[in-house]
């Protein structure tokens, strides 16, 4: 889950590995780079996540003493699952980048991941 963001990275707090929720929340970082596979520089990163999204991302390194481990979402697999809008309403994807809220029909820029079927159980 996304807690904060500025230009350089997402924080987040992991939640699960796998399908196994953890006892205890563990902090990890996902930097700018580590967002997209192509088009790296490119990456904006409010464009990509914003605090309190739900986010699918693999572990590449435990990082440092600071930010502990570090996440990526660069694959098409990988990105958000779950955005709420600012109604509170679970937004919907319509693109690889975008979700809308059905309520509002407002529409924001994220990186949307391709869920896999076997990660689709609640």
């Amino acid at each position: 889950q996304v807690c904060s963001i500025n230009s350089r990275f997402a924080k987040v707090h992991i939640l699960y590995v796998g399908s196994t929720p953890l006892k205890s929340s563990f902090r990890g970082t996902i930097r700018r780079e580590d967002i997209r596979a192509t088009e790296k520089d490119k990456v904006e990163v409010y464009k990509s996540f914003r605090p309190g999204d739900i986010v699918l991302a693999k572990v590449i390194s435990l990082g440092d003493a600071q930010s502990n481990y570090l996440l990526s979402t660069a694959e098409n697999e990988l990105g958000v699952v779950v955005a709420r809008s600012e109604a509170g309403v679970q937004m919907v994807p319509i693109s690889w980048c975008e979700m809308q809220c059905p309520q509002t029909h407002t529409k924001d820029f994220r990186k949307v991941a391709r869920v896999q079927p076997q990660f689709l159980q609640t």
